[in-house]
């Protein structure tokens, strides 16, 4: 069996993962990188075609927007994957589109191959936690991750090895379960009990390297910055994706600062509905908060450049929260040029800022225009060091490859944690293979 890292691991982005056997080829995820006019998986075109099965994780672009390429190379199966995740892919196709159009790049593949991509539900297969048959030598389980609605990690056994695919995790979401991958495993209905002992291979969300700091810290932070700004009469710009960290700040931000005004953006305040809906996600008490968020007199969501306007030129400052983390889109942008008028103003980046956006340039200051203060204070919605050693306890593996990193962080990271014994370790990058 060989694992080929077609993107993902050693860098932000284009999160692609093919297992090859004897019998079987499956492909965990086939996503971009947010960089330039996109960049995408390094596919073998060859190998598509004979792809037994694709899985993905979760809607985000970095790890769903290559999948039309599939089809448009002659891939002809199922996607596997969940209800939310389907549901939000739309959006994701439109807006990435419009990414590409504003760099005045081309799409690698046509609205047919998007129209193409065919999906199974695995929800309505089976259970979280259950095994669930494929194809002779393929079986499959599933767990809520805890990253974002609809996100999900694989457990695969494949001609009677074990493999396991974290997605993107996250045990400290305010909103969404996390199912633990240590649960006990259902006995296997092909496989004997010593090959489903040890995992074989594990592919493990690291996205934040070396940091070991706490939710509780970093929202700490937030909060106490953010106090400063609306302090002095500026307002706070959040760019969010539309769906995951914007919904959890947002009810973070309802119930820090008490009937502070808010300006919320139409697609976020869609998504905090879509959560309402999918109970089944969320962990207990969940729903009560955000129907109460969905509810709170003092949250506006424009629907006109006019009613943004005169939001933002209340006298009391407003928390904003618009779509678009790395600020690419036109809104994002308004949105800051409006608040470049006053010093006052903050914009807090609180995801990854890929080189060559304009929320890096902001950052970095590499913008031609002067702007209002803008400053990084990330938001846990992946794994970072103490949560990837908590992870190798839960799930032990002869090969355990660390993702979602640059590679010089995840050499740090593997170095720290074979210098603490854990062993089988793998720093990769994009063309990798690895024998298992």
């Amino acid at each position: 069996m060989e694992l080929k890292i077609w993107g993902g691991a050693g860098e932000h982005g284009r999160s692609c993962y093919v297992l090859t056997g004897e019998q079987h080829r499956i492909m965990l995820d086939c996503g971009v990188k947010k960089e330039g006019t996109g960049q995408y998986p390094l596919l073998d075109v060859h190998l598509i075609p004979e792809l037994t099965a694709v899985f993905l994780s979760h809607a985000h672009e970095d790890h769903s927007m290559a999948l039309p390429l599939l089809y448009k190379h002659g891939y002809q199966g199922e996607i596997w994957t969940t209800g939310p995740t389907v549901s939000q892919l739309e959006l994701y196709f439109a807006n990435w589109g419009k990414y590409v159009a504003s760099r005045n790049g081309e799409l690698p593949y046509e609205p047919a191959h998007i129209a193409a991509l065919k999906f199974r539900i695995l929800e309505d297969e089976v259970p979280a936690g259950q095994w669930l048959q494929l194809n002779d030598g393929l079986q499959l389980q599933w767990g809520r991750s805890g990253h974002m609605l609809g996100s999900v990690w694989f457990r695969i056994q494949m001609e009677g090895q074990l493999l396991f695919f974290s997605g993107d995790f996250s045990r400290e979401s305010a909103l969404l379960a996390a199912d633990s991958p240590r649960a006990p495993l259902p006995e296997s209905p092909t496989a004997s009990a010593s090959s489903m002992s040890e995992t074989l291979l594990s592919i493990m969300d690291n996205a934040y390297g070396m940091d070991d700091e706490s939710q509780e810290q970093k929202l700490n932070a937030l909060r106490q910055f953010t106090l400063e700004v609306l302090g002095r009469g500026g307002h706070v710009l959040l760019p969010v994706p539309a769906f995951g960290r914007g919904q959890e700040l947002l009810v973070w931000a309802l119930g820090t600062f008490s009937d502070q005004p808010v300006l919320l953006e139409r697609a976020i305040y869609e998504g905090l509905r879509q959560m309402a809906e999918w109970e089944a996600w969320l962990k207990p008490g969940s729903l009560h908060t955000i129907e109460e968020a969905i509810l709170a007199p003092h949250v506006y969501v424009p629907d006109t450049q006019e009613e943004r306007l005169r939001l933002l030129e209340r006298e009391e400052p407003l928390i904003i929260f618009t779509t678009d983390g790395m600020m690419e889109s036109a809104r994002a942008r308004w949105y800051a040029e409006r608040l470049s008028l006053s010093s006052a103003h903050a914009i807090v980046i609180t995801g990854h800022a890929s080189d060559g956006t304009f929320a890096r340039r902001l950052l970095r200051g590499e913008t031609e225009e002067t702007y209002c203060e803008t400053v990084q204070m990330g938001y846990k919605i992946h794994q970072g060091l103490e949560d990837v050693r908590y992870m190798l306890q839960e799930v032990p593996s002869r090969h355990t490859v660390l993702v979602h990193a640059p590679k010089p962080e995840t050499d740090r990271v593997v170095a720290r944690l074979a210098g603490k014994g854990y062993p089988g370790l793998h720093s990769l990058q994009a063309g990798d293979r690895l024998p298992i």
